[in-house]
This record gives C-alpha cells, structure tokens and sequence, in this order.
C-alpha cells in the first residue's frame, strides 16, 4: 500500500498552513517528517486522516484519490493516528480507551485488535482495567499508541510519540515501532527532532513553513554507519 501526497495545500482561517506539499511512503516504509513546532507536521497527518480539509492538492492511497473521503472511511482502509496530546478520554479504562476505534467503527476488529496490541506490549494487559487519568504521560503515550494499531492496520500516523516521556518509557515505544516492520505497516512518524527514532527510519522529510525542503536519506545513512 502506498501513499502519495501531490502538490497538498491546506488553509486555516485564510492562513496558509500547508504549501504544496508532496511526499511519498511506501509499502511497509518508514518514514520521519521533522520540522520545528508549528512547521506544518501535525496539519500533514491530520490532512491524511481527513480531519484537515484541502485547499489545493491530492492525497491518494494505493493509487486512488482519496481526496474527498471522510475521515470514518479513512479508517476502515486501516489509518490508524496518535495525536501529539493523546486524547484519552480519562474516566474509560486502558482498555476501553484502546477499543474506542471499534467502537465507533464496525470495519475494525476490536477483539482481534486487542489480542495484537496485548502480544505487543504486554505492560499494556497489566494496566488494562486501570483508567487512564492514573497513569503517567509515558503510559499513555502507550495506550494511544496501542488505540492507534487497532485501526492502523496499514497505515500508521504517529504525532510526537516520544516527546515529553521518560528515556525508558521513550526506548519502549522505540521497541515496539522497531518490532512493526514484520507487520507490512507502512510508518509516518512527525518529531522535531530524529534522536529517539532515526534508527527506525529509512527516509527522512523536513518541512518548514509548510513546505518540504529536503528529502533525504543521507543523515540516516551517516548515522546507521555510526551505530555499526
């Protein structure tokens, strides 16, 4: 499955967010898009999920435009998104947290959802009757990251998902992105900076002002060579 952005262009009360932006993930690719706070990254992948509205451009999925698709659609193609702030809602249990995709949408096999993400993160099975106001930020980091799988079976948008959480928790959530690359998904993940993740990347977008000004593999390249 691939995803082509071309030419995107996204407006916020007549603000130019996104200027014509255009990138490429791949089939099981991981892929990092960097860029200070306020670049554009988060605007990107709410664009992808269709919870930004167009302006200009096209997004496509395996060859169609899914331009026009409403969010709830997106989903059943197996989008799967980690929000920056996580968005838990407090008083539902880990659990019932990581189900709310299949709640809201029949498409998606919340058992067998469960099942994958409990095989994954285990900490998770532990923690899964506990609500999610009484866990650290870490923590649920972790269960958004587990709600997200549970629809992202293909596609997997993941916003800032190491920044504010302790080096230990932030290795974990490293581990179990590593551990995906046996599972075909394709992989976007947006930061401001690469230091917890170029090891998990195979290419690397930077975007300013909501523009892509390089797209490379070199910085990856020299920092592979480094860790052998």
């Amino acid at each position: 499955m691939t995803l082509r952005l071309e030419n995107v262009e996204v407006t916020i009360q007549s603000a130019p967010i996104l200027r014509g932006v255009s990138f490429e993930l791949g089939d099981g690719e991981r892929l990092g898009l960097v860029g200070r706070n306020g670049a554009g990254k988060t605007t990107v992948i709410r664009t992808i999920t269709g919870l930004a509205t167009l302006a200009g451009g096209k997004v496509f999925w395996n060859g169609t435009d899914i331009s026009g698709m409403p969010p709830r659609e997106r989903a059943e193609l197996g989008f799967g998104y980690m929000p920056e702030d996580r968005r838990l809602v407090p008083e539902l249990t880990v659990e019932e947290n990581m189900l709310l995709p299949a709640w809201a949408n029949d498409a998606i096999d919340g058992p067998k959802g469960l099942s994958f993400v409990y095989d994954l993160m285990p900490e998770l099975t532990q923690m899964s009757g506990r609500k999610a106001l009484l866990l650290s930020g870490g923590q649920q980091k972790m269960v958004a990251l587990g709600r997200a799988l549970i629809a992202g079976r293909s596609l997997l948008l993941l916003d800032e998902p190491f920044e504010g959480v302790a080096p230990a928790l932030a290795k974990r959530i490293s581990e179990v992105i590593a551990s995906l690359k046996s599972e075909g998904l394709s992989v976007l993940i947006a930061q401001s900076e690469l230091s917890h993740s170029m090891e998990l990347l195979q290419r690397e977008c930077v975007i300013e002002r909501g523009e892509i000004i390089k797209e490379t593999e070199e910085l990856l390249n020299k920092y592979k060579q480094k860790q052998d």
